[in-house]
């Protein structure tokens, strides 16, 4: 019988009615003079047994369409796809996995010794800039300021007395001063009238002398001209002892002027303590100020080391705080690959914390020192023997898309797309 034949009738198997198909094309003849024709031969069946050849065939097709087959051709075209894709990628992106998020963390000393007496921001606690987060006993301080405030009081006040007795002793010499000088000018004129009279009296004794020689006037004449002559000159030098006295009276007046210069000397040091005990005040409500700490920018509380009661001191450490909106990423980059970056690529990062949410970042610094210049500890080799290791170099990733707020010191994930 044809085999095309005998395969037709086995339904039992989808190789039989193929071949049997495909055997429709082909002459008996044909089949059984060339081998190559023969369906059974070209599944390479030997042609005296056609049952056991089929059933090889059987085999082997239905080996080829076992699941486990399938799955393991799909398992070998997904790997195919996966690892012509990371090919792709690792040429056209730099992946980084040590890199944390970071922003400044900033320390919050005190500037001032005392007790610990309000704590309003705990950890965790958000904090607006301004925002009081620690009270330190002020009392002591409070009370010296009061003090200051005393002393300058009591100084501007004898500032005031000493002001108002310039006034008054300015108002006296004046006062004096009009009056001498009137006196001098009294004298000046008193001294002019005498030398008048006495130009006249001499102008009498030279007529009275005149008429004595030529007998006309007696001797009494003669004498009282002579007589007023030297009365007025006493008068004169009456005058003159007068004047220099109301000059003397009048540098008295201006000497008392000069004492002016000494209350204003008094009114000047006076006026260098207000300003040094001002000085003293203003240092001394700075202290007090200090005494409330408050958050120098909008943030939250990261840690605390005192409690209320405690004593603090100068320079001692209170709590750590940051601004939660100024957070960014760092990844430490190989120096093979920092010479691809450019300012501005897009990073995509993943986040450990939230592996669902996709946070997109940009490049803004690149690191001009590797992370070994910061090392605390150097790493000399006084051996001589070298192993080179790759550097890395810290780049600075700000984070344009943040869906959900970070914790400085997350680990996380970038990818920089070098496109």
């Amino acid at each position: 019988m044809d085999v095309s034949v005998l395969l037709f009738f086995d339904d039992k198997q989808y190789l039989g009615r193929w071949i049997g198909f495909v055997d429709q094309s082909v002459s008996p003849t044909v089949a059984r003079t060339n081998p190559d024709a023969d369906p059974i031969s070209r599944l390479g069946l030997p042609l005296g047994e056609p049952s056991l050849g089929v059933e090889r065939a059987r085999s082997r097709l239905s080996g080829l369409l076992r699941p486990r087959t399938l799955a393991i051709l799909a398992v070998v075209g997904l790997a195919l796809a996966y690892g012509g894709r990371e090919l792709y990628l690792r040429f056209t992106h730099v992946y980084e996995y040590d890199a944390r998020v970071t922003a400044d963390i900033v320390t919050v000393s005190s500037r001032a010794d005392g007790w610990v007496m309000e704590m309003p921001a705990l950890e965790g606690t958000r904090v607006p800039a301004g925002g009081i987060i620690t009270k330190i006993d002020d009392r002591v301080a409070k009370l010296k300021a009061d003090a200051l405030r005393a002393q300058i009081d009591g100084i501007r006040a004898e500032r005031t007395r000493l002001r108002a007795e310039r006034h008054l002793s300015l108002n006296q010499v004046d006062a004096l001063t009009q009056t001498r000088l009137a006196a001098v000018s009294a004298r000046e004129k008193a001294a002019a009238g005498l030398k008048s009279d006495l130009d006249l009296a001499h102008l009498e004794l030279d007529r009275q002398k005149a008429l004595f020689d030529r007998k006309v006037a007696n001797e009494r004449a003669l004498q009282q001209a002579q007589a007023a002559v030297e009365k007025l000159e006493a008068q004169i030098l009456q005058a003159k002892a007068e004047h220099r006295q109301a000059l003397g009276a009048l540098e008295e007046a201006r000497v008392e002027a000069d004492k002016l210069g000494v209350i204003d000397a008094q009114i000047a040091a006076l006026d260098s303590q207000v300003a040094n005990l001002a000085a003293q005040l203003h240092q001394q409500e700075v202290d007090i100020e200090d005494r409330t700490i408050r958050s120098p920018i909008p943030a939250v509380i990261d840690r605390t080391f005192v409690l209320p009661g405690e004593y603090v001191q100068s320079g001692q450490r209170i709590l750590l705080l940051h601004n939660p909106d100024e957070v960014w990423v760092e990844a430490n980059i190989k120096e093979t690959q920092v010479g691809q970056l450019k300012l501005g690529q897009t990073v995509h990062v993943s986040v450990d914390a939230y592996p669902d949410d996709t946070f997109v970042g940009r490049v803004t610094r690149i690191g001009s020192a590797t992370t070994a210049r910061f090392a605390l500890l150097p790493t000399p080799n006084p051996s001589g023997n070298f192993t080179k290791i790759t550097q890395r170099v810290p780049v600075k990733i700000d984070l344009a898309q943040m869906p959900k707020p970070l914790t400085p010191g997350m680990m996380v994930e970038v990818e920089i797309d070098l496109r």
